[in-house]
Formats: C-alpha cells, structure tokens, sequence
C-alpha cells in the first residue's frame, strides 16, 4: 500500500491528484481547510475506485497544523510516502496596499507550512526509499511577470520561497531515492463553488494573455503529479514543472 497525503484536496488541483492517484494499492490522507464536505465528495470518490481515505481538516497558516496533519496520516496508515503540499491561496494585492499581516498570512499557508510537511515527513520519505516523494503546487504567479500579466507579490514571494525550499530539500532526500519537485500551473480553471482569485467574467481576457489561449484544467496539472509520483520520474528531482499552456515561454 502506498499512503499519501494531499493538502488543499477538497477541490480544484487538489482533488483532481486525488482521483487520479486513487487506486487499490493506495491509501490517502485528504486535507481541508474549511470545505469538508468537498473531502468527503473526494473521499467517496476515492473510496470507489479501491483507495482506503482519512479525511484531516486544520488552517495550514496555523503554525503546528502541518506538523499534525502528517502525524494524524501516519496514524492512519502506519506509513506516509508521498506528500502532495498544495494547499494555497492567492492575494492579487499591490505592494503599498498588501499590509505586514496579509504578506505573513501568505508565507505562513504556503511556504512555512511546505516546510512543517517537510521536516515532519522527512524520516518517512526516507523510509520509503525510491518511492518516497514530495510535490510542492507552486504557480506561475512566481515565474510570469509583464507583458500585461496580472502579478500577485505576496504570492509569488510564498510561492518561490517553496520551489527553493524544494530545490534544497531534494538534495537532502536524494541518497535514499525519493524525490522533491515542484509543478507550476498557470491559469487553471476553479470549482463552481470555488474561490476564484480572478474574476470568471475575466478569463476570455485572460485567455489572450496564454498561448494556447484558454485556461487549463485541473485533471491536466494532476495527471503531471501523477506522473511525478510514478515510478517513471524516479530520476527527477530537484525541478519545477510548469503546466501553463506556455504563459512563461
């Protein structure tokens, strides 16, 4: 059995890993910060296609919550390999209107937080040997800047704070043949019910901004995870993968 956790898995990226991972031979630990009953949809999901599931709720922004939620999956499974930190938020304002407490919430949900699941995760990851992995969901908010691209300081700050704190993670997990990446989505179609940081009556004109000219869709940045935590990336560590439609070229 391969047990994994998945934070921010009620909806959107999050949930789409979840669906695609789930299988007999997998147990998953899903996250929620607010929207249980969205796990629970998940969970039930991942249920039918043979995965056994535990449902973790807590505020990632909380220092300690991280911690927990990796011991409460251990607790579950009695093993963790593959940890999936994706649980986020965007702030799309401007330096000069973004306040100290806003600019700490963003770093505290994303980039400490990714460092809580790492520490914790660590001893486990290295028992799992070569199929020990760890995925950070950072974004392009980190990567495209100009040319008309809306930017999100704060955002990008935690984002990039996780693919460097993944960079150097990799190196410490490396001889015990796990793995630490990164994928980067850009645009990604939300939930109807979902949180959008950009308006919906924006995304035509959002759209012209991406080379492919629409928005992706979460199942086509989990099926990158997937492919991460799979057996064929056993040799890919210490990257960031973007999944943008070519918004970075």
């Amino acid at each position: 059995m391969r047990a994994i956790l998945i934070t921010g898995a009620s909806s959107g990226i999050g949930a789409a890993a979840a669906r695609l991972l789930a299988s007999a031979d997998t147990a998953i630990a899903l996250h929620a910060r607010k929207n249980k009953a969205g796990a629970e949809k998940v969970a039930a999901e991942a249920r039918a296609a043979g995965a056994g599931t535990a449902i973790l709720e807590g505020d990632l922004a909380i220092a300690g919550t991280a911690t927990r939620l990796v011991e409460q999956a251990v607790a579950a499974f009695g093993k963790l390999d593959v940890v999936v930190s994706n649980a986020g938020f965007a702030d799309r304002r401007p330096v000069g209107e973004l306040d100290r407490a806003a600019w700490d919430q963003s770093l505290a949900a994303i980039t400490s937080a990714s460092f809580e699941l790492a520490a914790t995760a660590k001893p486990w990851l290295v028992k799992a040997g070569a199929a020990g992995r760890f995925i950070g969901v950072s974004s392009f908010v980190a990567h495209a800047f100009a040319r008309g691209i809306m930017t999100f300081p704060a955002s990008a700050a935690a984002k990039a704070g996780l693919e460097a704190l993944a960079r150097a993670f990799a190196v410490e997990l490396a001889a015990a043949g796990a793995t630490v990446n990164c994928v980067a989505p850009g645009f990604i179609e939300k939930d109807a019910a979902a949180h959008a940081a950009v308006p919906r009556e924006r995304m035509a004109e959002v759209s012209r901004s991406i080379p492919m000219a629409r928005y992706g869709k979460p199942a086509e940045v989990a099926a990158v995870i997937a492919f991460l935590c799979s057996p064929a990336a056993s040799y890919i560590t210490g990257q960031t993968i973007h999944v943008n439609g070519g918004l970075t070229l």
